[in-house]
């Protein structure tokens, strides 16, 4: 009888650590700033913290209800009134995930065949291709190319097919910090208004937004809404993404499915973050709201700082992420100039081409400033001498 061990034959195969992963490791490892990685450097609310501690204290450290606490799903259903005018019921079309990578992946579980196609845009956050492979379905990339990174609407719509299932949209879109429009999501609607195809729509940053006209949401759109699903952090809004406390809003029918998936992969959420995070949004709404203008100072400073330097900083309409290129500086390609930067610099940033499917020639690398003054300053100072 052998002994070798058994080996399972991968479903992901072409699939490692992740990019961040292997950046933060080797920022550590060289003791460089981190600005790879999306997180803040700082802590989230006062008050928030100290809800957690009020509900723990108070003995709320059992399961939640599958969907998520009533009184959080009751906040999330006024919130949503009161930025996009659409107020989903609170017990059937809201579900709390743990996180908004579990919810995207339950989305996508739930409505993903085997042999369906899905539509996303490069680039492209990474665990929207993973999970429609493991559901059997097939992805179809639209690249967006930079500056500007607009979608292209005719080659959008060659690209539907009756074998279309679903559409991913990410806005404000993670890496490129661009951000969709209410023209956006016309188009996408004339498009697909006569197929029968869902959309998927990951807002994770709808907080921070710089443009002038606000966040545009799929929630906002009284067609694309009843045939969508869009996702949200709490992580990303309160500074806190070790909470790893998400939702998603969808019509009741969808939600009945999605939670079939999430009821047996999560089952249920954090309680006592929950109702801390339920007090947060009642309490003082004046955080998010304000989001915009405390993450609009820190790209204005860190962009400001890099200004004599030799990066040439794309346009940042929202996300907390700058676009870099860095074409003046190096010949190297993306992924080996965020090594060199990161060992020889001491600054880890990640490179644009991990985002995408096809090759991406641009040399434009991704830095992110939810970090505190201190961090941004001694960044660009060190990113200044290159």
């Amino acid at each position: 009888m052998s002994h070798s061990p058994l080996i399972p034959e991968s479903k992901l195969p072409a699939l490692g650590t992740t990019i961040f992963t292997q950046m933060s490791a080797l920022a550590q490892q060289h003791n460089a700033i981190n600005l790879s990685q999306g997180f803040p450097d700082f802590d989230g609310p006062r008050f928030l913290q100290e809800r957690l501690t009020f509900h723990v204290s108070q003995g709320a450290n059992q399961y939640a209800p599958m969907t998520g606490v009533q009184p959080l799903r009751e906040a999330i259903a006024e919130k949503t009134e009161a930025l996009y005018g659409h107020k989903p019921d609170a017990n059937t079309d809201i579900t709390v995930t743990a996180g908004a990578t579990e919810a995207l992946y339950a989305a996508i579980t739930a409505l993903v065949r085997p042999g369906d196609e899905v539509i996303c845009f490069d680039p492209s956050y990474d665990s929207y291709a993973p999970a429609v492979t493991l559901s059997g379905g097939i992805l179809k990339r639209i690249s967006l190319q930079p500056p500007h990174f607009r979608v292209d609407w005719q080659a959008f719509a060659a690209l539907l097919s009756d074998k279309t299932r679903l559409v991913i949209l990410n806005t404000p879109h993670n890496p490129s910090a661009t951000v969709w429009r209410k023209s956006d999501f016309a188009a996408l609607w004339q498009a697909i208004g006569q197929h029968d195809v869902y959309v998927l729509s990951d807002e994770v940053y709808e907080h921070i937004c710089f443009d002038e006209q606000g966040h545009a949401s799929v929630l906002a759109h009284p067609q694309l809404r009843e045939r969508a699903i869009s996702v949200s952090s709490f992580g990303k809004t309160f500074h806190m993404t070790g909470w790893k406390v998400g939702y998603c809003v969808a019509p009741a029918a969808i939600s009945a499915e999605l939670r079939k998936v999430h009821q047996y992969l999560t089952f249920a959420v954090n309680t006592p973050a929950q109702l801390a995070i339920a007090d947060m949004l009642r309490a003082e709404p004046e955080h998010y709201r304000e989001l915009p203008e405390f993450y609009r100072a820190r790209r204005d400073r860190f962009v400001e700082a890099l200004a004599d330097s030799r990066f040439e900083i794309l346009p940042c309409e929202g996300t907390y992420f700058l676009l870099a290129d860095y074409s003046a500086i190096s010949d190297l390609d993306d992924v080996s100039f965020c090594q060199w930067l990161t060992k020889e610099v001491g600054v880890a940033a990640i490179p644009l081409s991990v985002f995408c499917a096809d090759a991406f020639p641009h040399k434009l690398i991704r830095l992110c400033f939810a970090k505190q003054e201190a961090t941004l300053d001694a960044a660009a100072e060190r990113l200044r001498k290159v």
